[in-house]
C-alpha cells in the first residue's frame, strides 16, 4: 500500500478502501472460524496457536469487546477476532470495532506517508 501511495499512480482514497476491506474480511474469516469451526482447532491448518488464543482470551476478559480496536496489531489481531466468534460476540458490533481499528491503522500509514 505505501508502495503504490508512492507511486502516485492509484487514488489514497481507493488504497484506503481496499486495504480496510481486505483486512476486515480477513478477520470476519477468524470471526467465523471462531464461531462455528473451533473443533478444528488442534489442525495444521487452523490459524491460530493454543497459546495465541490464550493471549486474546485474557485481554477479552480484561478490557472487553473495545480490544477489538487492537485487532490491526500483529500476533494478537488475528486470535481477538478469533476469541470475538468464541465469545460469541453480536456480529454487528464486532464488524464496528474491528473496522474502526483496521481503518485507523491504514489512515495513519497513509497519513504518514509523503
Amino acid at each position: 500500500m505505501v508502495a503504490a501511495a508512492l507511486h502516485g499512480e492509484t487514488s489514497r482514497v481507493a488504497l484506503f478502501v481496499a486495504a480496510t476491506a481486505g483486512n476486515v474480511l480477513g478477520a470476519v474469516v477468524n470471526f467465523v472460524l471462531g464461531r462455528f469451526l473451533i473443533r478444528f482447532e488442534g489442525r495444521r491448518w487452523f490459524p491460530i496457536s493454543p497459546s495465541g488464543r490464550q493471549k486474546a482470551e485474557t485481554l477479552f476478559a480484561r478490557y472487553g469487546q473495545p480490544v477489538l480496536l487492537l485487532s490491526w496489531l500483529p500476533v494478537v489481531g488475528d486470535p481477538l477476532t478469533l476469541v470475538a466468534g468464541l465469545l460469541r460476540m453480536p456480529f454487528g458490533l464486532f464488524l464496528v470495532f474491528v473496522a474502526i481499528g483496521k481503518a485507523a491503522r491504514y489512515g495513519v500509514v497513509l497519513w504518514l506517508t509523503p
